[in-house]
């Protein structure tokens, strides 16, 4: 086994509780994982169990099993966000002036370790919950598992990457804007977030703690479904906890937002895999088109609204008294309640109630949302220059659904090139969180998803995959210009039917000119993977009226490729019936 194969919460509980392996020896391999890994993310953590207390953990389970008691979780590993209270650890909330160190633990983790489950440490995020990135913590930035130049999505990041990388089964992320399931999407998880009240929030550090969700990270679905099993039920400690009270939906009526209403910023590969991924939805039920502007307008309630005053009353009494110590980004999201009115809050929840009026009504014609959990990725370099836009950027489809009391199921839908996850979300009314593990156990089942690329150890190099359809193909006259800069060959391919192809007039040497057109044809095409530095001195070379943009090719994905200004056609020569330049030079 890889030293960073993902692992499984169920497997590990069947091995240990069978009498295969011992929970000491499953601790013994994960502190293993854990010193191996830290050469690559330290970031993930911010603090951990002391190694002597894990093993005689892992003793006390065995020694449980052995005298019969059934540990639906025996052994297993698992980890928590840092606004999780874990007994014996302290608390920071990624804010070293809020530090503590509770006596007890909340009731989250006190039920897991009652089934079994081991706590190795406490993981990083975005200080007080506060971003979807995971960029905003002194305790470093825990960067995208496949892609380290990427984020790794927040505020539960090193919750993410913990099991991302392999080293725990499962872990506790929380979730009040999005933060337990845009980075199961950027990570290539399974991101549960359970109806409110389901699972108990006492010991949780609020962020808004009407909205205040805790979460899982899984690498299955069966193993999410396990955690929720033990933890879901009435907490009488808890103001907000609520009786399990699962609800059968059938989801042959599936929503997804208008044509006109799905915004992907630009990012092509994520536009492509949700239609894909729809594509794969569509031969389960029925495709249902809605209106998401009312979801939208509740989305911008949580930090355009009154409800960032409730971020702020979780922690007045810091932002009064040393305001210096919490982060800048967040102090900007935060501090901004304390000027809010009464009466801004109350007309606010007057407006929510309409809203999720709204949303009751959808319910009616639809019977689950299944939307991108984002509409595109960043890297880390432009989160730390656009902070707070494309932050926002990334809750788009998933600010409103604990404003309006919904279940929600992330899971993977594909890769993009760059290593990069994306994913779908199900959504649900409340208390359908067993109907969507079912649903999405469908799709994913139909989705037929290839695994997760390799982790990203630092040895990672973006690269671009370039179509050339003239002169620069393998032995005509400019290929030497691909060849000098180590470019890879990836494959012949042709385009989607819509382009034509042109030869111009008085090129030297002989050029083609692509051109998108509805009533195109497939032009047969090489497609090439050079990296960044070596694709921006290509593209500087290039001369007008050629350019660089982005091609379409056969399968629906996208590549960089040439295509031309209007000028290129003059003088030329349609040769689209030929399919190709190389039929075109043949002919001649």
């Amino acid at each position: 086994m890889s030293t960073f194969a993902r692992l499984s919460a169920t497997a590990i509980a069947a091995s240990v509780t069978s009498g295969e392996a011992s929970a000491l020896a499953v601790i013994e391999d994960t502190l293993a994982r854990l010193a191996a890994y830290d050469a690559h993310q330290p970031q993930v953590w911010i603090s951990r169990a002391d190694p002597a207390a894990l093993r005689a953990a892992a003793r006390a389970i065995d020694a449980r099993v052995a005298a019969g008691e059934h540990l639906p979780l025996a052994g297993v590993p698992f980890a928590a966000k840092d606004n999780i209270e874990v007994a014996g650890l302290e608390t920071t909330a990624a804010c070293p002036a809020f530090a503590y160190r509770p006596e007890r633990s909340a009731t989250a983790i006190e039920r897991l370790e009652a089934a079994g489950a081991i706590c190795v440490g406490k993981t990083n995020l975005d200080q007080f919950a506060t971003g979807l990135v995971g960029t905003r913590s002194p305790y470093g930035i825990p960067r995208n598992a496949y892609n380290r130049d990427y984020v790794s999505g927040g505020s539960s990041s090193g919750s993410a990457i913990a099991v991302a990388a392999g080293l725990v089964a499962f872990a506790l992320g929380t979730d009040t804007a999005g933060s337990g399931r845009v980075p199961a999407a950027f990570n290539h998880l399974i991101g549960l977030k359970p109806t409110k009240g389901r699972w108990s929030t006492r010991g949780l550090v609020p962020a808004c703690r009407t909205l205040d969700c805790i979460t899982v990270f899984t690498d299955a679905l069966h193993n999410a479904q396990a955690v929720d099993a033990v933890i879901a039920g009435f907490d009488a400690e808890d103001a907000f906890s609520r009786p399990p009270s699962d609800v059968a939906i059938s989801g042959r009526r599936i929503g997804v937002p208008r044509r006109d209403q799905r915004v992907f910023f630009g990012d092509v590969a994520a536009e492509y895999l949700y239609d894909r991924a729809l594509g794969v939805l569509a031969a389960q039920g029925e495709i249902v088109e809605i209106d998401i502007a009312p979801l939208l307008e509740a989305a911008r309630l949580l930090y355009g609204g009154p409800w960032v005053a409730e971020r702020t009353a979780a922690i007045a009494p810091l932002l009064e008294s040393n305001p210096l110590a919490i982060d800048p980004v967040v102090r900007e999201v935060i501090a901004p309640g304390s000027a809010m009115l009464a009466t801004e809050l109350w007309n606010g929840i007057y407006r929510l109630a309409e809203l999720q009026r709204h949303a009751e009504n959808m319910w009616g014609e639809v019977d689950v949302l299944a939307f991108p959990t984002t509409g595109t990725t960043y890297r880390v370099a432009e989160l730390l220059e656009a902070p707070v836009a494309l932050n926002s950027n990334l809750g788009l489809y998933t600010n409103f659904v604990n404003l309006l009391d919904m279940a929600a199921l992330a899971v993977p839908a594909g890769a993009r090139e760059n290593g990069t996850g994306f994913g779908i979300t199900l959504i649900g009314p409340a208390h359908s969180d067993l109907a969507l593990i079912d649903l999405a156990r469908s799709y994913l089942a139909s989705a037929d998803l290839p695994l997760p690329p390799p982790l990203d150890l630092g040895d990672h190099m973006d690269t671009v995959k370039l179509a050339v359809v003239g002169a620069h193909l393998e032995g005509m006259p400019l290929h030497w210009q691909l060849t000098s800069r180590g470019a890879t060959f990836v494959g012949a391919f042709t385009t989607a039917p819509n382009y034509r192809l042109y030869a111009m007039a008085d090129s030297v040497p002989p050029k083609p000119a692509l051109v998108h057109s509805e009533d195109g044809a497939e032009i047969a095409l090489e497609v090439y993977e050079l990296d960044f530095a070596s694709f921006g001195s290509f593209v500087a070379e290039v001369p007008p009226p050629l350019a660089i943009g982005t091609v379409t090719l056969a399968d629906g994905s996208s590549v960089k490729g040439f295509v031309a200004e209007p000028r290129a056609l003059t003088g030329a020569e349609d040769i689209t019936h030929l399919g190709g330049w190389r039929a075109y030079i043949a002919s001649r």
